[in-house]
């Protein structure tokens, strides 16, 4: 009889052994390249077929050669407005944390996502703010109000009962990594801080704020770079640009292609003549191909 196998991860471990016809990759900026190419490498190749909102820029790369084929879905569901997103400079802190009380008065839910877990002890990382420190700040200028915290660390059973806790309104603010960034869904969270924000692709921040204002609301979110970074002119594109697709090509010249035969998903230094972004050379080439066919 047919059969469907819907997994994690783990399912990569047992390619040679289920030998699928078809195989579809949600959410493929969450994977390395090796693991999405495992069943595309077996014996028998089967159809694969690979999904997300905010691609990469080397899966963006890949479309515009003509390596794979793309189908876009660029309607946005009705409920879902726009979030507004700012990019907030460290002296205006206070006052993002004082309009923050305001919304958490009126009932509202706010994420605080961080890059890392522990704070680093790497010179050039020591600005970046942690989980574990962040959240001992957060409860300390929100001592009114109820403070999680979830990374990848926190034992499976805790996980469920914190998401739970925030998804039933026990916790008005969930302090976390960016193990949120999918298939999390609490309807009434509609404020989203991201410490670090240069830390993070404008995919990966897209997709991070397209956890808020799932419920139809007006959703904000709010990007800290860390103290004496200045990348703020990249992440004001966040400011104007609400389509995943776009924010993925800016991705893409911003960040580089990264390997299209090799596993890195990021980089310049691919090429020592030509340029992924000569569109007229790529035409050409297409075209060309295309004739020979």
């Amino acid at each position: 009889p047919n059969t469907i196998f819907i997994g994690t991860h783990a399912l990569f471990e047992h390619a040679k052994t289920i030998k699928p016809a078809v195989v579809v990759i949600d959410e493929e900026h969450r994977f390395g390249v090796a693991q999405r190419e495992t069943f595309w490498n077996a014996i028998k190749k089967p159809h694969v077929f690979t999904m997300t909102a905010t691609p990469i820029p080397r899966t963006v790369a890949q479309t515009v050669l003509a390596d794979q084929d793309v189908s876009y879905l660029d309607e946005i569901p009705e409920k879902k407005k726009q979030t507004m997103t700012k990019v907030v400079d460290e002296k205006n802190r206070q006052k993002a944390y004082d309009w923050i009380a305001k919304h958490l008065d009126k009932g509202a839910q706010a994420f605080v996502v961080c890059p890392f877990i522990d704070q680093s002890e790497l010179e050039d990382l020591a600005n970046i703010k942690s989980a574990e420190k962040t959240v001992l700040s957060i409860q300390k200028v929100f001592s009114k109000y109820r403070v999680g915290m979830l990374h990848g660390k926190t034992p499976k059973d805790q996980r469920e009962k914190i998401l739970t806790n925030m998804r039933t309104g026990k916790l008005d603010i969930l302090v976390a990594t960016p193990i949120i960034e999918v298939g999390i869904d609490i309807p009434n969270a509609t404020i989203m801080v991201i410490e670090g924000a240069e830390r993070f692709g404008l995919a990966q921040l897209h997709q991070l704020r397209g956890r808020v204002g799932r419920a139809g609301q007006v959703s904000y979110c709010l990007l800290f770079p860390s103290e004496g970074v200045e990348t703020t002119r990249r992440l004001r594109i966040l400011e104007k640009e609400a389509n995943g697709n776009v924010l993925a090509e800016q991705d893409l010249k911003l960040r580089g292609t990264g390997e299209l035969l090799g596993t890195r998903q990021h980089g310049f230094d691919t090429l020592k003549f030509a340029s992924w972004f000569d569109e007229k050379l790529i035409n050409e080439c297409r075209s060309t191909l295309k004739r020979k066919k």
